[in-house]
C-alpha cells in the first residue's frame, strides 16, 4: 500500500524579544495613493509643529493646511473634524516614541540606549501636555486611545530600563513609572523657564546622574 506523504510538522515558534507594542487603532486605514499619504504625513508634521509651538487649542486649522502646503479642503478629507487631527497627531507621535525604543533595544550599550530614549520621551512631553487637554475636552481619560498609548510609552520605558538595568548601568531600584513621571517634571519646570532652552537638557541631566548605580556604602 502506498503511503501517503508525511504531514507538515508545525513551525517551532520564534524566541521572545523585546517588543514595544504598537498603540491601537480604530479599524484598518484604507490604502492611500502615494500622493495622499504624502500629504497626509505632511499635515500630521505641520499640526504637530504648530501645537508645540502655539499649544493645541490656539492654532487654526488653516493655519496647519497653509503650513503643510496644502489647500483646507486636503485636510478636511484627511481630518473631517479637529478631533480627529489630534487624534491623529497624538497617535503619530506615541508611534514615533514606540519606534524609537524599538531602536534603541538594538544597541549594545543600554545605558547609553536609554539615555536616547529619554530624551526622544522628553520631546514628545513637550507637546503631550497641551494634546491631551484638548483630547480631554471631548473624551476620557481612560478611553482606548490615550490608555492605549500610556500603555505603549510605558512598555518601552520598561523594556529598555530592564535591559540597562541587567547590564548594570542603572540602579537595581529604579521604576520605568517614576522614570516617566520624572519625565513630564522635567518639562512642567521648563515651562516656568521658556527663555532658558537648555534647562530641560540641564534637568534630564540630573535625571540620568540620578539613575546611575549608587556606590556600596562600607558602613
Amino acid at each position: 500500500m502506498t503511503r501517503g506523504p508525511a504531514p507538515a510538522q508545525a513551525a517551532k515558534p520564534a524566541p521572545a524579544q523585546d517588543v514595544v507594542p504598537a498603540p491601537a487603532q480604530d479599524g484598518e486605514p484604507r490604502p492611500m495613493r502615494a500622493d495622499a499619504q504624502r500629504n497626509y504625513q505632511r499635515l500630521l508634521t505641520a499640526a504637530a509643529a504648530a501645537f508645540a509651538e502655539h499649544g493645541a487649542d490656539d492654532v487654526s486649522l488653516e493655519e496647519i493646511a497653509r503650513r503643510a502646503g496644502v489647500g483646507i479642503g486636503t485636510l478636511y478629507r484627511h481630518f473631517p473634524t479637529r478631533q480627529a487631527l489630534l487624534e491623529a497627531v497624538y497617535r503619530d507621535q506615541v508611534e514615533a516614541v514606540r519606534a524609537a525604543a524599538e531602536e534603541q533595544l538594538q544597541s549594545d550599550a543600554p545605558g547609553e540606549a536609554l539615555a536616547a530614549w529619554l530624551r526622544v520621551l522628553v520631546e514628545f512631553s513637550s507637546t503631550k501636555h497641551s494634546l491631551t487637554t484638548a483630547l480631554l475636552a471631548t473624551m476620557d481619560k481612560d478611553s482606548d486611545l490615550l490608555s492605549s498609548c500610556s500603555a505603549v510609552i510605558r512598555g518601552a520605558a520598561e523594556a529598555l530600563l530592564a535591559r540597562a538595568q541587567e547590564g548594570g548601568a542603572v540602579r537595581a531600584d529604579a521604576d520605568a513609572k517614576d522614570l516617566i513621571r520624572l519625565v513630564h517634571a522635567v518639562n512642567l519646570a521648563a515651562q516656568y523657564g521658556p527663555t532658558d532652552p537648555g534647562q530641560r537638557d540641564r534637568l534630564l541631566g540630573l535625571v540620568l546622574d540620578g539613575l546611575r548605580p549608587q556606590p556600596v556604602s562600607t558602613g
